[in-house]
Formats: C-alpha cells, sequence, structure tokens
C-alpha cells in the first residue's frame, strides 16, 4: 500500500485547492445546476475520502496490502494483544490521525444538526406565537412584518413556507405564486439535507478552501434548482421581480433576530448561524440568479452532462479502489 497513500495524499491536495477553486470560478454549472451539484458532493466526498484514506492506508502499510487486511491485523493488536512491532512511530502517529479526523467530521456533523434542529425548534415555537394561516394554502404561515420576507422552515410533516405581510402587499399575485412555488421546491427536493452535510463540512474544516467554496456554490445552486421549478409556471420577467422584492426585504430584516434566527437568504430556515452563511454570500446568490435569468445559456449538452456524471463516479471509484483493492500498486 506505500504508492496507495501517496496518490491518496495527492489526490486529496487536488481536490482541497485547485479544482474547487476551478470549479467556482466556472460559467457553466449555472446552465446544469444538478449536474454541478452532484460534482461538487463528488469532490467533497471524493476528498474526505482521500484525506483520511491516505494517513489510514500509511499507517496501515506494514500490517496488510488494503484497508481490509491491515484493519484485520490493527483489530488483532487491540482486542488479542498481538505484536504491534511492525508498526513505528509515523504509523502510529498517522493512524491517529486519521481517526482523530474521521470523529472531529462525525461529530461536527452531528453537532451542526443538533444546531440547525435547535434554531427551527425555537423558530417553530415564535411562529406559533407570532404567525397566522394564510388563505395561500395549506403549510403556509403569514408573519406581522413590514418587510418582505419568505423562507421556508424544513421538518418533515411539520414542515412550512413563512411569508411577511409586507411581501404579500409588494408582489402581485403571480409574483407571489412564484415565490411558493420556490420555496415548496426547496422542501420537495430536499435541500436542507444538502446544505445541512456542507455546513458541517465548513465547520469542520474551515481553513479549507473546499468547504468555503463548496459551501457557497452549492447555496447558489439549489436557489437555481428552485428557480427553474418556478419557471416551469411563472415568466422569468415575475421571477425576476419576484427575486428582488424578497432580497430586498432579507437585506433590510438583517438585524432582526427574530426574522433572521432561522431564514437564511431566501429558504431553509436554521443554517444561518450554524451554516456560517453571511449577507455578502446571499447577495452574490441573489445576483448570480438574476444575471442567470437575464441573460439565460442552453443547458449543456448531454455528452458533456454524462461526462461529468462519469468524472464523479471516477471520483469515487478511485480513492475506494486504492483503499480496498488487495495489493494495489503495490
Amino acid at each position: 500500500m506505500f504508492w496507495a497513500s501517496y496518490l491518496l495524499a495527492v489526490l486529496a491536495i487536488v481536490l482541497a485547492w485547485p479544482v474547487p477553486i476551478l470549479l467556482s470560478r466556472a460559467q457553466w454549472p449555472a446552465r446544469s445546476p444538478f449536474t454541478a451539484m452532484l460534482l461538487w458532493q463528488a469532490i467533497a466526498l471524493a476528498g474526505g475520502l482521500s484525506m483520511i484514506g491516505a494517513m489510514l492506508v500509511y499507517g496501515l502499510e506494514p500490517i496488510g496490502d488494503n484497508l481490509i487486511a491491515g484493519l484485520r491485523a490493527l483489530a488483532g493488536m487491540v482486542l488479542f494483544n498481538a505484536p504491534t512491532t511492525a508498526l513505528g512511530f509515523w504509523h502510529i502517529f498517522a493512524l491517529s490521525a486519521a481517526a482523530l479526523l474521521t470523529a472531529h467530521l462525525v461529530f461536527t456533523l452531528l453537532l451542526t444538526y443538533y444546531k440547525i434542529e435547535r434554531q427551527r425548534r425555537r423558530h417553530r415555537e415564535l411562529l406559533a406565537l407570532l404567525a397566522s394561516p394564510s388563505t395561500e394554502g395549506t403549510g403556509t404561515l403569514v408573519i406581522n412584518h413590514d418587510s418582505p420576507v419568505a423562507y421556508c422552515l424544513p421538518g418533515g410533516a411539520r414542515s412550512v413556507t413563512v411569508l411577511s405581510d409586507g411581501l404579500m402587499a409588494a408582489l402581485e399575485p403571480a409574483e407571489l405564486r412564484a415565490v411558493l412555488i420556490h420555496e415548496n421546491a426547496h422542501l420537495s427536493q430536499r435541500h436542507h439535507l444538502l446544505l445541512w452535510a456542507f455546513a458541517a463540512w465548513r465547520q469542520a474544516l474551515p481553513w479549507l478552501p473546499t468547504t468555503r467554496l463548496a459551501q457557497e456554490s452549492v447555496n447558489s445552486l439549489i436557489e437555481m434548482l428552485a428557480d427553474d421549478v418556478a419557471l416551469k409556471t411563472e415568466s422569468k420577467a415575475t421571477l425576476i421581480k419576484a427575486i428582488a422584492i424578497v432580497a430586498s426585504g432579507s437585506a433590510a430584516a438583517a438585524g432582526d433576530v427574530e426574522i433572521r434566527s432561522g431564514a437564511p437568504s431566501l429558504a431553509l430556515a436554521g443554517l444561518d448561524s450554524a451554516g456560517g452563511t453571511s449577507g455578502s454570500d446571499s447577495a452574490r446568490t441573489t445576483a448570480s440568479r438574476v444575471s442567470r435569468l437575464l441573460s439565460p445559456q442552453p443547458e449543456l449538452p448531454s455528452t458533456i452532462r454524462s461526462l461529468v456524471l462519469a468524472g464523479c463516479l471516477l471520483l469515487l471509484a478511485l480513492p475506494t479502489a486504492l483503499l480496498v483493492v488487495p495489493g494495489l500498486l503495490g
């Protein structure tokens, strides 16, 4: 497994630095946001697997020719007092680092989930006191607030879309429909799960460019996906005006704790402070959405989308093969 550990380390570095920077600067993701979303997920998963795998493979190299064999030998040392003389200081250090990083990532994932759920639970309690049912349909609440604000609060059967009085007064019926369709798309496509994972990734490794760029890009991509759902029934002009009005309300409410405690950008309440999103991120996302609608580009050809998807599979398969294929690369 000697060369495998070095190849995994190189792959981890490439996926942590040049690849996310290049992808974040690319123009094509706005043309196929779903494909770009899959690529960001593949980069994050393959990067994390390569980072941990490089340390594991190096640490287990003296006692096994692949990950499974090495872990079996290590279990024998830990559980059955088998000789440990084959492991040197740096091998033990690498194994400890891999275990600590894995524990850190898992703990941060769970902690982020706890923070988000706590924020959402508090927000639901506030809505129970301050909001009233909307005539726009079930699962929609209205709060008494002058700024035009709209967001959704995920929660399975308890999911709701929240609108403000100011928004309903500012929007025409078609624009209001576009906002509701947009927010309901977030809920039906379960975008909050994606944001949770990338928020946790950024919280765990805030110094890594991948985490910041991935979260910002994913935030923008899910908004574009929801916009595409709204465009199936509403015009671009209607959606652009609705985006501008809601964005102005989010900016005006930036200092309102009762609103902002669970309403990052336009959707997915509970991922604001936990996810590290900011007003500047929201402004960039809004600008990207409006620019995409004002200057539409054709969707990526199916051949290119297929190549990107094949690249996603390769990204996940390569570190997996380096970890588990017996004796690969010696």
